[in-house]
């Protein structure tokens, strides 16, 4: 308390000179401050490099597995051309025929293979 009472009794010019002496002290100590991060940053780079970590993860001895294409499941009824396999996100246009109400299986693409698969496993069920 008796510090502010201190400051409020200087005069402007008293506290701008100490505001521009704290202000350069302040700066001296942040540069000091960065600088040793930067040193402790460039330390633990050398110990272990990020790059190395990641190379590491990237190299394998053996090629990537081959993944089947997977057929779309479901069709956009006012775009045929726009499907969904069913995986990963929905799409866009997914999204707001179900927020209106639809039903996932309103957009079903049927073939005679997908409906003989499902009578073969119904009757094993």
């Amino acid at each position: 308390m008796d510090r502010k009472s201190d400051l409020e009794a200087m005069e402007f010019d008293e506290l701008w000179l100490l505001y521009e002496d704290l202000t350069k002290i302040l700066a001296e100590k942040i540069a000091a401050e960065k600088l040793e991060l930067e040193k402790r940053l460039a330390q633990l780079n050398r110990i272990n490099p990020v790059g190395e970590v990641e190379s590491r993860l990237a190299k394998t001895d053996r090629p990537r597995r081959k993944y089947p294409k997977v057929l779309p499941k479901y069709c956009n009824p006012s775009a045929p051309t726009e499907t969904w396999s069913g995986r990963g996100k929905q799409p866009r246009w997914l999204v707001a025929a179900l927020g209106s109400g639809s039903k996932l299986d309103d957009f079903l693409i049927t073939t005679k293979r997908s409906v003989s698969t499902k009578l073969r496993r119904s009757r094993h069920s």
